[in-house]
């Protein structure tokens, strides 16, 4: 995982409403760097097999019930065990009061611990949901990102090709405008890409002869949006004269972005061709083809069927 790949522990405790039983004195130094959660019934139990202490660790009702079965003896020689393995920090869960024992030697290893009074499954689902997003692999490319009758379109290309003539046009015509220039992408699921604007330059255009526009304040509010689920991948290229450019679609282009294969198709570009409509008809085009239609493949088997009569 990138260095960059990683979040302040305080972070969370704050967008999740947990309460502090302890923290130590270096918890803004504290940082989670791992998406998937533990409930560490075996490491208290003194097995530590592949154990993993980066990850957020949560004690619920059954790890409680066990600690309870044992001596305080049996526990305190538990948690001397647990918490020398520097966990990232434990969460309690269903308001379950801490242990005089787990909070002595939480301060002993200097581990935070919080409360939370959401149950073990309501906090594991909502903990691992935005972890994927905050801690998701990303990368930034150059290009553009519209949403265009609901289909994130990612257009790449050289600089000065058009692609923020095209977006701003789009725009004219009600679709929204979710980055230009650069494009901050995340994975946020093993299918799922999810592009934005880095922040300092959201909701703004670069249109050479003019300058840099505010979208969202000469359009509203409307003609913007903060980010949105990658569909289409669109590169547009300069018109070469006697290349042999797609014309039925029977061949499916993707583009590779952080080991997900988008659908993808090449525009040629030259003077005179509508880029906005031609990326409007595209978009249309590839939901039909999530929906189950595909234009090219009926009309090549109406031809082979032709063929045969």
């Amino acid at each position: 995982m990138n260095a960059s790949n990683q979040l302040k522990l305080t972070r969370v405790a704050t967008e999740f409403d947990l309460r502090p039983m302890y923290l130590p004195g270096n918890i803004d130094d504290i940082y989670v760097k791992r998406t998937d959660i533990s409930r560490p019934s075996l490491p208290l139990a003194g097995f530590f097999k592949d154990f993993e202490n980066e990850r957020i660790q949560l004690i619920g009702n059954m790890e409680t019930s066990y600690l309870h079965s044992l001596s305080e003896e049996q526990r305190r020689s538990s948690f001397d065990r647990y918490f020398s393995h520097n966990v990232v920090c434990v969460i309690l869960t269903n308001s379950i009061v801490p242990f005089p024992e787990m909070l002595e030697f939480a301060e002993k290893y200097r581990t935070p611990v919080y409360s939370t009074p959401d149950s073990t499954s309501a906090i594991t689902a909502a903990l691992n949901s935005q972890l994927h997003v905050w801690l998701a692999e990303r990368i930034t490319l150059h290009g553009v990102l519209v949403e265009v009758y609901g289909e994130g379109i990612l257009i790449l290309g050289d600089s000065g090709i058009g692609k923020s003539e095209t977006a701003i046009e789009l725009v004219k015509r009600g679709h929204r405008l979710i980055a230009d220039d650069s494009v901050d992408i995340k994975k946020v699921s093993a299918i799922t890409l999810v592009g934005e604007a880095p922040e300092l330059i959201r909701h703004y255009i670069e249109l050479r002869g003019i300058g840099i526009v505010d979208v969202s304040r000469i359009f509203g509010m409307g003609s913007v949006k903060d980010s949105e689920k990658i569909e289409l991948v669109i590169n547009f290229e300069q018109w070469e004269p006697g290349k042999e450019y797609e014309r039925l679609g029977l061949d499916e282009q993707t583009t590779e972005i952080l080991g997900i294969s988008i659908p993808s198709i090449t525009i040629p570009v030259k003077p005179g061709r509508n880029l906005a409509v031609i990326i409007e008809i595209a978009a249309m085009n590839n939901r039909q083809k999530k929906m189950g239609y595909n234009a090219a493949a009926e009309l090549n088997r109406k031809l082979e069927s032709y063929d045969k009569q």
